[in-house]
């Protein structure tokens, strides 16, 4: 990230991602995530997360924690605080549900003037955002973005940090159909662990065990059915609900079995 920064003027560099990395060392995977990709295992047909996202919800109490420390990086037109909904100059002097960065559950407060400002987090689900500008709060660049139509940076309120998770091959046998899948946010935005789990098994069986290009026909069916189909609405899923609109990248690695042993 700091490279990123640095390199940010020569190299042409604006906007940024997110960052998904498995690494397979002495036995072990380490799956590191900083953003909204994620990763699971699919182990004999059972589902083992190995990430989870970073959304301005997931990472609520972190952010406003921050700027309680720091006001000044809310230029005055945010307020750190929560509240179900946005609150109008009519509600000054009335009791309103709030939270702040030490509460999980939510209580009242009266309503003061500086709660009129908007929310440092507001929306909920995918339509969460931070300064009402990004919904994820964890990746790599974002060095130079700012609010619409202020001078308020966001990039201190971004972290480049992963969780990372280890999962330890050695204790387990592995057979053809164990599977790691990496998928970005697109994939996932439309489809649930259970459904990718469905279509890892569905689409493996037809398969011989020892044909290498399995796990790729495996992420393209991933990328395929989460995109949908064009019709004169939008692209649509097999339901006939939205498809992805985001970009899709899926990777599906063998864990075990023929031909695939680490």
């Amino acid at each position: 990230d700091d490279q990123i920064e640095r390199e940010r003027a020569s190299q042409h560099l604006a906007g940024g991602c997110c960052a998904l990395a498995a690494i397979y060392l002495m036995g072990k995977f380490y799956v590191a995530n900083a953003g909204d990709s994620r990763a699971i295992i699919i182990r004999n047909g059972e589902i083992i997360p190995m990430s989870r996202e970073f959304t301005p919800e997931t990472e609520r109490q972190r952010l406003q924690f921050l700027a309680l420390l720091k006001p000044e990086l809310l230029g005055k037109e945010f307020t750190h605080l929560e509240f179900p909904r946005r609150i109008q100059p009519k509600e000054l002097g009335k009791k309103m549900l709030y939270r702040d960065q030490n509460m999980n559950g939510w209580a009242y407060k009266k309503i003061e003037e500086d709660d009129l400002k908007f929310p440092l987090i507001f929306g909920e689900g995918k339509k969460a955002r931070m300064m009402a500008t990004i919904g994820v709060t964890r990746g790599l660049g974002d060095h130079d973005l700012k609010v619409f139509s202020s001078n308020i940076h966001i990039k201190p309120f971004l972290s480049c940090f992963p969780e990372v998770r280890v999962y330890d091959l050695t204790q387990y046998e592995h057979c053809p159909d164990d599977v790691l899948v990496l998928g970005t946010d697109g994939l996932w935005d439309v489809t649930n662990d259970k459904e990718v789990a469905g279509v890892v098994m569905e689409v493996l069986t037809s398969y011989e065990p020892n044909d290498p290009c399995r796990y790729t026909m495996v992420a393209q069916e991933l990328v395929v059915r989460s995109r949908g189909v064009l019709k004169e609405r939008g692209w649509r899923l097999a339901n006939d609900k939205l498809g992805s609109g985001d970009d899709i990248s899926v990777f599906v690695i063998p864990l075990g079995g023929p031909g695939n042993y680490m």
